[in-house]
């Protein structure tokens, strides 16, 4: 639920107002938590001002990966 969210809503809330607007409601303590998975995981970024925006992309992952001259052995 939260990584849909911000998917749908990247760059308009900082880390409080996006847990006050998500469609269900869940303890802040459980949003951090996921929130926090989402950050390590390279799959949303937190800007200078606060705002938090989605970063992950599949398909520009995938790409690269494919890339030979890109692998370490």
């Amino acid at each position: 639920m939260v990584e849909e969210f911000v998917q749908k809503n990247s760059g308009e809330y900082k880390k409080r107002k996006l847990w006050e607007h998500l469609p269900r409601k869940m303890m802040y303590q459980t949003f951090c938590v996921v929130f926090d998975y989402l950050l390590e995981s390279n799959k949303i970024a937190v800007d200078g001002g606060g705002k938090v925006g989605w970063i992950w992309d599949p398909a520009g992952v995938r790409k690269y990966l494919k890339r030979k001259d890109l692998w370490v052995s």
